[in-house]
C-alpha cells in the first residue's frame, strides 16, 4: 500500500508542469515603426512595459500597453504621438484580447518552437478591429515566449496623419511583439 502511495504521488509530481494551465507577464515588448518610405527620419518606438496573460488550456491570450510607455528616440517625436496621434490621455492604452487557433498543437510542458495563428479584437485609440495574426510560439523550460510581427494602418484606427508631415510618417505601422511570460 505504501509502494502504491508512492508511485501515485510520483506520477502527479511529475505531470505537475501540465496543470499550470496560465503565463503572464508585465515586461513585454511592443515595438513600431511608422517611417514613411524614403523618410529622413526614423519614426520608431519602444514600450516594454506591456502586460500579457496566456491560458494555455484554451488558447485565449491578452495584451494591454499603455500608451504613453512607448518612447521613442526624439522628446518632440513621443510628445507628438501622444498628444495629436494617440491622444493617451483620453485613449490612455491599447490592447489586444484573442485566441489561439492552434493551440491544442503547441505542447506546454515540452521544449520547442510552434507556429500559430491568433485571432480577435484590437483596441487603439478607441477603435477595436477584428485581427488575426501569425505568430510563433516558442515554450523553453517554464517559459513561453510569443512572436508576431504584423501591420496596423494607422487610418483604421483614426490615427490621422497631417499632411505636413505625410513624407515622415507613414500609413501603416510595423508592429513587433514579443513577450516572455512565465508560469503563474
Amino acid at each position: 500500500m505504501k509502494r502504491l502511495f508512492v508511485i501515485a504521488a510520483a506520477a502527479i509530481l511529475s505531470a505537475a508542469p501540465t496543470f499550470a494551465q496560465k503565463f503572464s507577464t508585465r515586461t513585454a515588448k511592443i515595438s513600431f515603426d511608422a517611417t514613411a518610405p524614403g523618410s529622413p527620419e526614423d519614426i520608431t518606438a519602444v514600450n516594454n512595459e506591456v502586460a500579457s496573460i496566456l491560458d494555455a488550456k484554451t488558447g485565449d491570450v491578452v495584451f494591454q500597453a499603455p500608451i504613453k510607455s512607448f518612447k521613442f528616440k526624439r522628446a518632440l517625436m513621443q510628445e507628438h504621438f501622444n498628444e495629436n496621434y494617440l491622444e493617451s490621455d483620453t485613449y490612455p492604452k491599447s490592447d489586444f484580447r484573442g485566441t489561439i487557433a492552434n493551440v491544442s498543437s503547441v505542447n506546454f510542458s515540452k521544449d520547442g518552437t510552434y507556429e500559430t495563428k491568433v485571432s480577435g479584437k484590437l483596441t487603439m485609440h478607441g477603435v477595436t478591429k477584428e485581427v488575426t495574426v501569425p505568430g510563433t510560439i516558442v515554450v523553453k523550460g517554464a517559459s513561453v515566449i510569443m512572436k508576431a510581427t504584423f501591420n496596423v494602418l494607422l487610418a483604421d484606427y483614426k490615427v490621422n496623419v497631417p499632411g505636413v508631415v505625410s513624407d515622415k510618417v507613414g500609413k501603416e505601422a510595423k508592429v513587433q511583439l514579443e513577450a516572455t511570460l512565465a508560469q503563474k
